[in-house]
């Protein structure tokens, strides 16, 4: 086919064709689109792909403010007498229970006596002294103490809480294992021959039972001091016996079993 002359004889043929409707208002130029570059294909990014201009850098490490339970575990560990456990209990702050405290309860009594009497938390008197048992039930435990020949000259007192829980509630499972390396390792550095826990809270943490305290009470148990077995006897709180005092006749009989098994220790017997 040869070019025609003119538009009109290019339109003529167009209808002669068959080409007798318009597909669009304005003409659009084929040739000229052509000659356009192409946009380079969108590429996806899968989720786990980030932006390198616009995507967050992500940490690996945990957020938030330390690991407190490790933290006690450390200061616990580097201790090496009953002086420095005591300067190391009181710049931990991982636990709030500090926040709230008054003083730190660390301990009271003689620790060359090894006999370790251990309670449950200081009350509100033992926070404002700063020492272990001094209202009400620690004066309770004095004449308990006193029954069978000790005081605090020839026993040792302290608790697994070292800082007064609000409104003497019991301990979170949270705050007892904050607390629990600083009891161990006092613990192994009395290391006692004989260990009186006082109440279920002791005996639930010091030796991981969770029977209540009148099915353990009575009962020798051992627990394990640098490869030695020290016996220990669960028995009432002294706070107990104040609300049910004719409960009195068996804490007697335990600490009965506690003179008795201190004898025996002393003699060389055990």
């Amino acid at each position: 086919m040869t070019k025609s002359a003119t538009p009109l004889a290019d339109l003529a043929w167009l209808v002669e064709a068959g080409a007798d409707e318009a597909i669009g208002e304005t003409p659009v130029d084929r040739f000229a689109a052509k000659a356009k570059a192409a946009p380079p294909p969108a590429v996806a990014l899968s989720p786990t792909s980030p932006s390198p201009k616009s995507a967050p850098k992500v940490s690996i490490l945990p957020q938030g403010e330390g690991d407190p339970i490790g933290d006690a575990l450390a200061l616990a560990r580097a201790a090496t007498s009953l002086a420095e456990l005591k300067a190391a209990l009181e710049r931990f702050d991982g636990c709030a229970l500090k926040k709230s405290a008054t003083n730190t309860v660390f301990a009271d009594g003689n620790p060359d006596s090894r006999i370790l009497f251990i309670g449950e938390a200081p009350g509100r008197d033992e926070d404002r002294q700063g020492l272990p048992f001094v209202g009400r039930a620690g004066k309770l435990l004095d004449k308990m103490l006193a029954a069978i020949g000790l005081d605090r000259s020839s026993a040792y007192i302290t608790n697994v809480l070292n800082w007064r829980p609000p409104d003497n509630r019991e301990p979170s499972p949270e705050e007892a294992a904050m607390a629990l390396p600083f009891l161990r390792r006092h613990i192994e550095l009395v290391d006692p021959l004989v260990m009186i826990l006082l109440g279920g809270t002791s005996v639930r943490h010091v030796m991981g039972r969770s029977d209540g305290i009148m099915k353990t009470r009575g009962r020798w148990q051992d627990y394990n001091v640098g490869g030695r077995m020290v016996p220990v006897m669960p028995t009432l709180h002294p706070a107990y016996l104040l609300r049910q005092p004719a409960h009195k006749k068996l804490a007697w009989r335990d600490l009965q079993a506690v003179e008795q098994k201190i004898a025996a220790t002393r003699a060389g017997k055990i």
